[in-house]
C-alpha cells in the first residue's frame, strides 16, 4: 500500500514544484495592486501598460527576428552537417567536425559568447566587419550553438533512415539531389520541424551569449527583463510572461490535435 502511493504523492510534488510558480505568476498578472507578491484585486492594467510600453515591445519583435533568422540557418547548416556526418562515414576532417559540431552542447554558455565576443573583435579590426555589434553578431552567434542542436536531432533520424528507399529511388533513375530533395527530406521533415522549434526556442530564451554580443540598439528580450528585475519584478513582466505562457499552451494544444487527427487517418488508412 505505501509503494503504491509513493509514486502518486511524488508525482503531484514534482508537478506542484514545477507548475505552481508559473500558475502564481499567471494569477498575479492580473493583480491590482504595483507588489507582485501582495494581492489588492482584479485588474488588467498591467496588460494595457506592457502593450504600452515600447521598450518591450521594440525587444520582443526584435527577439523574434533574431530567433527566426538564426533558427532558420542554423536549420540549413545543421542538416548539411547531418547529412555528412551520416552518410559519409569517412572523409579528411570528419573528427573535427563531428567535434567542432558538438562543442557548444557542452560548452559553458559564458565561454561561447567570450569566444564570440573576441572572434568579432579580432574580424572587426582585420576585415572591418562586422562594423560593431548589434543584430548580425547576435544572430552569428546564435545560429553557431543552434546548429549543434540541429544536427543532434537530424542526425538521429537519418540514422534510423532506410536507406533501402534512397537506393531504390536512384535504381529508377533519379539522381542524388533528386533523392535528397524528394524522399530524404520528406521522410526527414518532422526532425526538421522539431530541429527549427527547438532553435527558435533556444535563441529566444538565451541571455548569456547575447549579452556579450549584443550592442547599443539591440538588447532582445531576456536582456530587457533581465535589467528590469534588477529593480524588483515588475507586474507588467508577470503579463508579458502569462502572454507567452498563454501561446506556447495553445501551440502544444495545436499540434497534439494536428497529431491525433493524423494518427486517425493513418489507422482508418
Amino acid at each position: 500500500m505505501r509503494r503504491g502511493l509513493f509514486l502518486p504523492i511524488a508525482a503531484t510534488l514534482g508537478f506542484a514544484f514545477l507548475y505552481l510558480p508559473i500558475i502564481s505568476l499567471v494569477v498575479f498578472s492580473f493583480n491590482e495592486s504595483d507588489l507582485v507578491t501582495v494581492w489588492s484585486g482584479f485588474s488588467t492594467k498591467w496588460y494595457g501598460k506592457l502593450f504600452a510600453d515600447e521598450q518591450m515591445l521594440g525587444a520582443a519583435w526584435l527577439s523574434l527576428r533574431i530567433a527566426f533568422f538564426s533558427a532558420t540557418f542554423a536549420l540549413v547548416l545543421g542538416t548539411l552537417c547531418a547529412v555528412a556526418l551520416v552518410r559519409f562515414k569517412r572523409f579528411r576532417g570528419r573528427t573535427v567536425l563531428a567535434g567542432t559540431v558538438s562543442a557548444p552542447l557542452v560548452m559553458p554558455d559564458v565561454i561561447t559568447g567570450l569566444a564570440m565576443l573576441l572572434l568579432f573583435v579580432g574580424m572587426e579590426s582585420v576585415l572591418g566587419w562586422p562594423a560593431g555589434r548589434g543584430i548580425v553578431t547576435i544572430i552569428i552567434a546564435h545560429t553557431t550553438f543552434c546548429m549543434a542542436y540541429i544536427t543532434v536531432v537530424v542526425q538521429s533520424r537519418l540514422s534510423d533512415l532506410d536507406l533501402s528507399l534512397e537506393e531504390a529511388a536512384m535504381d529508377l533513375g533519379a539522381t542524388p539531389f533528386r533523392v535528397f530533395f524528394d524522399i530524404t527530406l520528406p521522410i526527414i521533415a518532422p526532425a526538421l520541424v522539431s530541429g527549427w522549434l527547438l532553435g527558435f526556442t533556444l535563441s529566444l530564451d538565451d541571455l548569456v551569449i547575447a549579452s556579450f554580443v549584443s550592442g547599443p540598439g539591440s538588447s532582445t528580450l531576456p536582456m530587457v527583463i533581465f535589467s528590469k528585475i534588477k529593480l524588483g519584478v515588475s507586474p507588467d513582466v508577470n503579463a508579458l510572461a502569462t502572454i507567452i505562457i498563454g501561446v506556447v499552451a495553445l501551440g502544444v494544444v495545436a499540434a497534439t490535435i494536428i497529431g491525433l487527427r493524423s494518427s486517425s487517418k493513418v489507422k482508418r488508412a
